[in-house]
């Protein structure tokens, strides 16, 4: 998990859990820990994480040659002897990979278990948490505890779009992260820029225009204009005016307010009107010019 200081979170974060949540699962006493056979350990079929960094794995088994392992990784017993990997999946990879036969581990039961997901649950339905805060907590419950993203959203009563779109919100440029935790930015302006990842320039002069105070709709036609080929960025952010020269001058033509609606191709044209007197007092100017 980020570093509370890194992303600038408030005193929320340290109320929802530990900076790392293996240390919630360890217990107090050391009489809690065992040394396991690595050859007894699973790990679990639906673990969230697929992919691991081998070079990152190396130098993990390297620390773990001159150190040993600093902190136990977290089971729960299931049959025949074996036990279940609840949390540490790469310190178990790096201690396979540093060729030791036994790991320290602290053993959970299942009904152990059950209270600290509970309890994170219950934290992630706070309130008085920011975005990024129940963004953390949800990938918490992803990654310590094996929990789908619809699983999640089952236990949070939430909807599914709702608990992804939270925890995507993790991949913000720190920057990005810290201004939404701080209420400088909106979640919708977050979204926004996160969808131009792919345009990290871009991105960067987004955020700076959401904190100078562009509302949503604003970040989302930038949006639009980047994602429709646009890169000079006077262009882009004249698109992100509802008003042109042009509107303006057939607006005072037509005594009425016009504005341009961009989309990825192409966009409309709006006409304002408050009555059906006024729509067909239009109709009839537009037809007659």
């Amino acid at each position: 998990m980020a570093n509370k200081q890194k992303h600038g979170l408030g005193s929320g974060l340290s109320a929802l859990i530990p900076q790392d949540i293996d240390a919630s699962m360890l217990g107090e006493t050391l009489e809690k820990i065992h040394k396991l056979a690595l050859e007894v350990i699973e790990s679990a079929k639906d673990q969230p994480r697929k992919h691991f960094d081998e070079s990152g794995l190396a130098e993990l088994a390297v620390s773990i040659k001159e150190h040993g392992i600093i902190q136990p990784i977290v089971v729960a017993p299931i049959k025949d002897g074996r036990y279940l990997l609840i949390a540490g999946e790469r310190r178990l990879r790096a201690s396979k990979i540093a060729g030791l036969k036994t790991i320290p581990a602290v053993v959970r039961t299942v009904k152990e278990l059950e209270r600290l997901e509970m309890a994170m649950i219950e934290n992630v339905q706070r309130v008085d948490l920011t975005p990024i805060e129940q963004a953390m907590g949800i990938e918490h419950l992803h990654q310590q505890f094996s929990l789908t993203y619809d699983a999640i959203a089952k236990k949070l009563g939430k909807a599914i779009s709702t608990v992804n779109n939270l925890a995507r919100l993790l991949q913000l440029p720190k920057e990005a992260i810290e201004a939404l935790n701080k209420k400088i930015i909106t979640e919708g302006h977050a979204r926004s820029i996160l969808s131009l990842k792919d345009y990290p320039e871009q991105q960067k002069q987004l955020l700076k225009n959401c904190i100078g105070g562009w509302s949503v709709r604003q970040a989302e036609r930038y949006v639009t204009s980047i994602k429709a080929g646009v890169r000079d960025e006077r262009e882009a952010k004249a698109r992100v005016s509802l008003e042109t020269a042009e509107t303006k001058a057939l607006g005072k033509q037509l005594d009425t307010q016009v504005h341009i609606r961009r989309m990825a191709k192409g966009g409309r044209l709006e006409i304002s009107f408050s009555s059906d007197t006024e729509l067909q007092r239009l109709i009839e100017r537009i037809i007659r010019n």
